[in-house]
């Protein structure tokens, strides 16, 4: 473990363990996450931290909005608008990054 960064680091140790246990196909996994993190009120840097995988396993805005209105009843009016701006935010700060590493 790096010295200059333990916490990433061990968030990425439990992330790797959690993947390896679960029997869930990659796509269903991500999608749970995304679940998770809308029932925590995760702000925008977790969703950005998963965004990469998200769109690598072909998980759509379609698909996050579905997992957001199956999950709204269970968590309430307010975690879900959260969750939804905080899903925009961070891929206005995805986009941001994209557009200066092209300038």
């Amino acid at each position: 473990m790096a010295d200059e960064t333990p916490v990433l680091d061990t968030i990425a140790l439990m992330t790797a363990s959690s993947v390896d246990a679960c029997n869930l196909d990659p796509r269903e996994l991500m999608l749970a996450r995304i679940a998770a993190l809308a029932a925590v009120g995760a702000p925008p840097v977790s969703y950005l931290a998963n965004a990469g995988t998200a769109v690598d396993l072909d998980v759509t805005l379609e698909d996050v909005q579905g997992v957001l209105v199956a999950v709204a009843p269970i968590i309430g009016t307010a975690l879900t608008v959260t969750a939804a701006g905080n899903i925009t935010r961070a891929l206005g700060f995805a986009i941001a990054a994209i557009e200066a590493e092209l300038d």
